[in-house]
């Protein structure tokens, strides 16, 4: 995930001691269990996250992180679908309470989050515009279901999303990618609309007037998913069981750009830092 490269860097809100391996999400077999444990058996096929440490071959993690996976989703998919998607889903259910019929701005919308968000945004009933920085990251998006495109380095961000919802502006703005694009998304946002902060891939944290949420009666939201699942453990587990059934069905794709080795792991991280990357990459053990 793009978080990665923020924590190795030391400049995520998770700053683990060193030495530590990287990697959030995984999935894998059940080689061994506490005798404690319930509802798992050894060879159950599961996925998990644990913010940290499960780029290895083997990781020792609390049995209630862990969700099986259905028969028909493989392990690369399987792998990759817990943060991006859980992210989203969190992000789309809880906290803006997307409805059907209303309009979603997707910003990074080639990224993990961004097609996360493409994807459930259709799922949940919504139009939605991807926006992002090349004609083949749009063209990417519409294949997986956007409905219109902006193309954010070439045409004024704020103008354009007014243009294509006729002036109203988007429902809900989902934002992983902050910096210089958060304020005129902002700017376009539709009266009593929802502003999802999920990330800072830009690398620069904005700072949004305050007058414009006045004067568009509209809500700011943080999406602090890692936090929630914590906090909410039966209502992640909810969602990431809703979220392999759609993959299962194929109703989402949970694309994976490429898979490295697992000894190539630093050449997964530098794809995703430089922005080549579009869905997910897997390192494979």
């Amino acid at each position: 995930n793009f978080f990665d490269t923020l924590i190795i860097a030391g400049k995520y809100q998770n700053k683990p001691a060193f030495p530590f391996s990287p990697a959030a999400e995984f999935a894998g077999t059940v080689e061994s269990l506490a005798p404690d444990v319930t509802g798992l058996k050894v060879g159950d096929r599961v996925l998990g996250m644990t913010g940290y440490g499960a780029a290895r071959e083997r990781i020792a993690v609390p049995a209630g992180k862990l969700v099986k996976i259905p028969d028909s989703l493989d392990f690369d998919r399987a792998a990759g679908l817990c943060v991006t998607y859980g992210t989203t889903l969190h992000a789309l259910k809880d906290r803006a309470r997307l409805k059907t019929g209303e309009t979603l701005g997707v910003l990074g919308a080639s990224g993990g989050t961004g097609l996360a968000a493409i994807e459930l945004g259709k799922i949940m009933g919504a139009r939605v515009i991807a926006c992002a920085s090349s004609p083949e990251k749009l063209a990417f998006a519409r294949r997986h279901g956007a409905d219109d495109g902006i193309n954010y380095a070439r045409d004024d961000l704020k103008d354009a999303l007014r243009r294509l919802t006729g002036g109203k502006g988007a429902d809900v703005i989902y934002d992983p990618v902050g910096g210089p694009y958060a304020e005129p998304a902002l700017r376009s946002i539709a009266w009593q609309g929802r502003f999802l902060v999920v990330g800072f891939a830009a690398g620069e944290i904005p700072k949004l007037p305050l007058n414009l949420v006045l004067l568009k009666s509209c809500d700011v939201l943080g999406v602090f998913w890692g936090a929630w699942t914590d906090r909410d453990p039966e209502g992640h587990r909810a969602n990431t069981e809703q979220l392999l059934a759609w993959a299962a069905e194929g109703k989402l794709s949970s694309h994976v750009h490429a898979v490295y080795p697992l000894a190539e792991g630093p050449a997964a991280i530098k794809a995703i830092a430089a922005r080549q990357v579009m869905g997910k990459v897997i390192l494979r053990p």
